[in-house]
């Protein structure tokens, strides 16, 4: 019997799963839903020159543990057409939503003309899904004059509502660079990252989630957030994870709690699955058992290479036994690796033959090495690029020997936003930096933060190649030029309130060929 048949759904078709003759694909249910099966919206992600990938995820109960689907794989029907009413449909064809995948769908649609807009939707039945608008990347190699995207993460459900994602979905953006932190995994009790006592606004379903229906669970009570479906509406993203879509500071095959590597690999690919399902990747990153491949490479004509890393699955663990604020001889280990070296091997080769004019790091933890105990004993983040001196300064050495001129690097992480340069060693800057990072501040992680710490002064007195730093929630507009990258801090004065205001908090840029940053 197919569960929850009466009470869901009739199915149509029920020779479902059987094959009707010998080499032919099994009939597939035709529901007819009592609820709307695309609660969890649509979205597109990773795109190229001639398409990108559409995702959506059948879920008419999406926080029950069936999501109130029955176990059996779903027809779904795609369009992609060039205009927002469909009256010109380019593409379309029959995904399968199967069981196995939380009825997921990851369509990867080609054929489509470069560096211009589209849009999607989705049917399952009689139902409809919203419309999403994804645009496809220019010609490898071609002449760009611009490309504007955004960049988000670290949106901690609890702590705050998400206004900057409806803010953001309101720009007319080329994509999305989402650094991760889209879930936190944890039971929850207070606002995450805040030393505030105040009660959470919003409060998890269930405690920490370990088993694939937890995080699935976890996935669609953040994914239902309408701010956040119009933000996956509304460009394509390219999508990466950092820790807590996982475990807290997890790195490798360890947690920060002792658990049994075996056993913590169980958490993984029950994590992994999860992330999969419900970001648009493509079959490339489709997860194997406890591992996944999510460093990958788009490129924008021949102005902006983007890579976009993993500093999570290959890095050693966290020296100074993980202790923020913290110094040791651990942070010099020789053996140490934050890329791995296949991801290093692969990142250095492609910066060495880029011919675009920025080369970009998309990554989730802080490259510049501030000091974060300002008047006191020398403390770095350990779970940062500066808890790892040796591959830090191989990287950027590796950038300063070849010469590889205008690489910005991009992060997220801190719940803050920071604007400075990167140097070998910060203490002891060079002459010109080598290299340009932004960092993005939270969706929401932290509550509402505020404008200027009460360390400011002192902070950036002790690290002379940091030029700015705010510790409000928002996100960050990139706006690039063969002349010129322009980096904007866009923050809300609130986030306990869905209506908190949207203002600039300020602008950086970085000129080609010189990457000192310039107040814009």
């Amino acid at each position: 019997m197919i569960p929850h048949l009466s009470r869901r759904m009739m199915l149509a078709g029920l020779g479902a799963g059987t094959l009707a003759t010998a080499g032919t694909r099994p009939a597939l249910a035709q529901p007819v839903f009592e609820d709307n099966p695309f609660q969890l919206g649509v979205a597109a992600g990773d795109p190229l020159p001639d398409g990108f990938v559409i995702w959506t995820r059948l879920a008419p109960r999406p926080l029950e543990p069936d999501h109130g689907m029955p176990s059996q794989p779903m027809a779904v029907n795609w369009e992609v057409a060039t205009n927002a009413g469909f009256g010109t449909v380019v593409r379309s064809g029959e995904a399968i939503a199967r069981p196995e995948l939380g009825h997921a769908v990851h369509v990867e649609v080609g054929g489509l003309e470069p560096g211009r807009p589209y849009f999607y939707r989705f049917t399952a039945g009689r139902e409809r899904s919203g419309v999403g608008r994804a645009k496809t990347t220019p010609i490898v190699g071609s002449a760009l004059d611009r490309t504007r995207f955004g960049i988000v993460g670290c949106q901690a459900y609890e702590s705050g509502y998400y206004t900057a994602h409806r803010k953001i979905a309101a720009e007319d953006l080329d994509f999305i660079f989402c650094y991760g932190d889209y879930i936190y995994e944890g039971r929850g009790n207070r606002i995450y990252g805040s030393t505030s006592p105040q009660e959470n606004l919003r409060v998890h379903l269930g405690g920490e989630v370990y088993t694939v229906t937890d995080y699935r669970q976890r996935y669609a009570q953040y994914t239902m957030d309408s701010d956040l479906m119009a933000s996956r509406q509304s460009a394509a993203w390219f999508a990466v994870w950092d820790d807590h879509e996982i475990d807290n500071n997890w790195v490798a095959d360890l947690d920060q709690d002792g658990t049994d590597p075996a056993i913590f690999a169980l958490r993984k690919q029950a994590a992994m699955q999860a992330f999969y399902e419900h970001m648009p990747l493509r079959r490339s990153s489709f997860p194997r058992g406890s591992a996944m491949q999510l460093y990958r490479r788009a490129q924008y004509g021949n102005l902006l290479d983007l890579n976009l890393l993993d500093t999570r699955q290959y890095r050693t663990d966290q020296p100074c036994a993980d202790r923020f604020n913290s110094s040791c001889e651990g942070i010099n280990d020789r053996a140490a690796e934050v890329l791995g070296q296949a991801q290093e091997a692969w990142l250095l080769n492609n910066l060495n033959r880029s011919e675009a004019t920025w080369k970009a790091l998309a990554q989730q933890i802080m490259v510049m090495d501030l000091d974060r105990n300002p008047g006191e004993d020398y403390g770095v983040n350990t779970d940062s690029w500066a808890g790892y001196r040796v591959p830090r300064a191989r990287l950027l050495q590796h950038i300063k020997d070849r010469r590889i001129d205008n690489v910005v690097v991009l992060t997220g992480d801190e719940h803050q936003n920071y604007a400075g340069e990167l140097h070998i060693d910060g203490r002891n800057p060079e002459a010109a930096p080598i290299a340009t990072e932004f960092v993005a501040t939270s969706i929401s992680s932290g509550g509402d933060g505020q404008d200027v710490r009460s360390d400011q002064e002192a902070f950036l007195r002790a690290n002379p190649q940091l030029k700015f730093r705010n510790s409000q929630r928002g996100y960050v507009l990139c706006d690039v030029t063969p002349e010129r990258w322009q980096t904007e801090f866009k923050v809300l004065d609130q986030v306990q309130n869905r209506n908190g205001v949207l203002t600039t908090r300020a602008k950086f840029a970085v000129e080609a060929g010189d990457a000192r940053l310039v107040s814009a």
